[in-house]
């Protein structure tokens, strides 16, 4: 099974990722991570797909995407759940990062990045704060690729 998790940054999406990866085996993938499969980046890019794609009804693979660029990467039959969350917590979370601060210039890339995939196609969507991830992570465990 091929779980894609997208979203903004700060939303959730590497929590629920590790939530679901705690439950049962898989490995798991964010942004460029694929580049660890060659030195050549398109190379590595084809491979990474070809492992996606065999990966569907095989062994269980979750990508992390915060990046659109990235979501033509999943292959048909993937999972897909789009995570999204509040601008304000989302602020919020990205100033904890930066030790409190979050720079104006900061601020306006996320105001302006605010909403990018809510009109992709997903499967599962969850609002970061108002969703039940146990909830989410039994119903991907019991229905996998059906939901």
């Amino acid at each position: 099974m091929v779980i894609g998790i997208f979203g903004e940054s700060c939303t959730g999406k590497s929590t629920l990722a590790e939530k679901i990866a705690a439950s049962f085996p898989c490995e798991v993938f964010t942004g460029k991570d694929y580049l660890r499969l060659a030195k050549n980046e398109n190379i590595a890019k084809v491979m990474f797909q070809k492992k996606l794609t065999a990966a569907v009804n095989g062994e269980n693979i979750i990508y992390v995407i915060s990046e659109k660029e990235h979501l033509p990467l999943l292959p048909e039959g993937a999972l897909r759940i789009l995570v999204t969350a509040d601008l304000d917590l989302i602020k919020s979370r990205f100033a904890q990062r930066m030790h409190g601060n979050l720079p104006a210039p900061v601020a306006a890339m996320l105001e302006k990045k605010h909403g990018c995939f809510d009109a992709e196609q997903y499967d599962l969507h969850i609002v970061s704060g108002e969703t039940d991830l146990d909830a989410i992570v039994k119903e991907v465990m019991e229905n996998g690729n059906q939901i």
